[in-house]
């Protein structure tokens, strides 16, 4: 019998082989009456005085007399059942196409090319080896390559990120996710982890890993390859254009853009059902690792079982109705230029696997919807953006540094000096600068009331050599690609909008299993026993 027990507790210097004494005494056992300890999930309680880990785990019952305690932190593993799809009858005369290679590309492309469909899988920007080059030529000269960069690439955005694994759906898809990356090279602890991460440089391994997993099962995958165009008849599609110039024939294509390919959003405005969808801008903030630590950890900052803290803070602003809250919070990380396209600021957070940069860095962002935007058109958050990331730009010196303000002086609205507590660590550089003059005016004062909530949470987080660094634009596509219930796009057969870009996933993870899930609706509908 395999029992499911939650809620072991380990003290934060106890071992995890603990666990099976534990179990054991939880189930009123021998400790050899059970086997096969498998942990499901950790986390941690810091709330207490002394902090400890958190434990649901899996054995093995091996006493056939076996009795369940009455215990509702223990029950019965049910039987996973078989997700074993069962294959439309619809021809296929050609390969699905799938267009971008971030997270939800990847794996829509992995799960067609495990049930024999052998996808292409077409990406604008280069693989990561030559991507990273290129990332590392405009962080260094200022030099943006528009089709190759933070932005664009094998991976897509979250390559250049901390590589975080946490999602709040509840899916089975996420535990596939987290066992391909696995199988691709990332650590087995993801699997149970809390706020499991991988970082850049280990990010970089697993998508070349999945790549050449697509192509032994028979898929394709091609880089420098942009589509420029669908090809429609009778609202269906019947192929793409790439580059501009050549025709890839194709019954089923899947949109996994990402939320950057503005291009891309212009040339589908005008073939299909789209909506406005809000989002949320501001500015990059950076701590000392170590008071992020002392706050949430309190005497244990620094042990090495907890890593360098995190922290998730939100404030409701009552003048406005606005919310602001903190995104994509890297611990020992670093804040990097983030634009992919020219004469713009865009700032985003990485980190590595050590997380030990000794900086804490997250968005601090504010949200925006149509009342911000300048007309009703439905690419006008794409120009939202545009304009307050040129502005950075002009700001910070017309050469991708960009304009950087201590929180003490963003609250006086003066420009002031660089931190010499904390040194900003973006790449290119930093040019002192008032942020005020690169946020909407409605904006920056909610951001301003935010900072100084948050320090009421966090002491010390709205410090006054607290640097700020501008802007952030990127949180989420500005738009929606609508489908139906099958995720199918609302006018045009065959077309099939996935991930972040299509506006239904924020994330690696949940990117990801948006992909699955539209590989799977396609597996059902189409067979593949005709593709030329």
């Amino acid at each position: 019998m395999r029992v499911k027990i939650s809620g072991l507790r380990l003290g934060i210097n106890e071992p995890k082989s603990k666990l099976r004494s534990l179990a054991a005494a939880k189930l009123k056992l021998a400790e050899d009456k059970i086997s096969d300890l498998t942990i499901k999930k950790e986390s941690i309680d810091a709330r207490r005085k002394e902090i400890s880990f958190v434990y649901t785990v899996e054995v093995t019952v091996l006493d056939y007399h076996f009795t369940l305690p009455e215990d509702n932190q223990v029950a019965v593993v049910q039987e996973e059942r078989s997700r074993v799809l069962k294959k439309g009858n619809q021809v296929l005369n050609y390969p699905p196409v799938v267009v971008g290679a971030g997270p939800a590309g990847l794996f829509a492309a992995l799960t067609l090319a495990e049930y024999g469909y052998a996808p292409v899988l077409l990406e604008r920007g280069k693989d990561v080896d030559a991507r990273t080059e290129d990332v590392k030529n405009f962080w260094k000269r200022g030099i943006i390559d528009r089709q190759s960069n933070v932005q664009f690439g094998e991976g897509g955005a979250g390559t250049f990120s901390d590589g975080k694994l946490t999602t709040r759906i509840k899916d089975p898809r996420v535990d596939i996710v987290l066992k391909q990356l696995i199988a691709a090279g990332a650590p087995p602890e993801i699997a149970y982890q809390y706020k499991p991460h991988l970082g850049t440089d280990r990010l970089k391994g697993i998508v070349k890993k999945i790549r050449q997993k697509i192509i032994a099962l028979g898929g394709r995958v091609q880089f420098q390859s942009q589509v420029t165009d669908l090809l429609l008849e009778d609202k269906r599609v019947v192929g793409v254009v790439v580059n501009g110039e050549k025709e890839l024939a194709a019954d089923v294509v899947v949109l996994a853009i990402g939320h950057s390919a503005r291009d891309t959003y212009t040339m589908l405005s005008e073939k299909m059902d789209m909506a406005h969808k809000p989002f949320a801008i501001g500015v990059r903030i950076e701590h000392p690792q170590q008071l992020i630590d002392r706050v949430q950890y309190g005497t244990y900052a620094g042990h090495p079982r907890l890593g360098p803290a995190d922290y998730h803070l939100t404030y409701r602003d009552r003048a406005t109705g606005r919310s602001a809250y903190t995104f994509c919070m890297c611990p020992g990380g670093y804040v990097v230029a983030g634009a992919s396209e020219p004469e713009t600021v865009v700032t985003n957070g990485m980190s590595e696997s050590g997380r030990d940069s000794g900086i804490a860095n997250s968005a601090v962002v504010v949200t925006v919807d149509e009342r911000d935007f300048p007309s009703d058109h439905i690419l006008a958050g794409v120009e939202f953006q545009r304009k307050w990331e040129r502005a950075a730009f002009e700001l910070g010196g017309d050469n991708y540094s960009a304009p950087c303000q201590r929180v003490e002086d963003f609250l006086a609205d003066r420009v002031g000096s660089i931190s010499d507590i904390v040194t900003p660590t973006y790449r290119p550089g930093v040019t002192p600068a008032n942020l005020n003059q690169c946020l909407p005016r409605e904006v920056a004062a909610v951001l301003g009331r935010a900072l100084q909530a948050f320090d009421r949470k966090i002491p010390g987080f709205a410090g006054k050599d607290i640097p700020l660094t501008g802007v952030e634009t990127r949180t989420s596509a500005p738009v929606r690609l609508l489908r139906d219930k099958d995720t199918q796009a609302l006018n045009i057969q065959g077309l099939y909008p996935a991930g972040e870009g299509a506006g239904y996933a924020g994330g690696i993870v949940s990117a990801a299993v948006d992909g699955i899930r539209v590989a799977e609706n396609i597996i059902r509908k189409y067979s593949p026993d005709k593709i030329s």
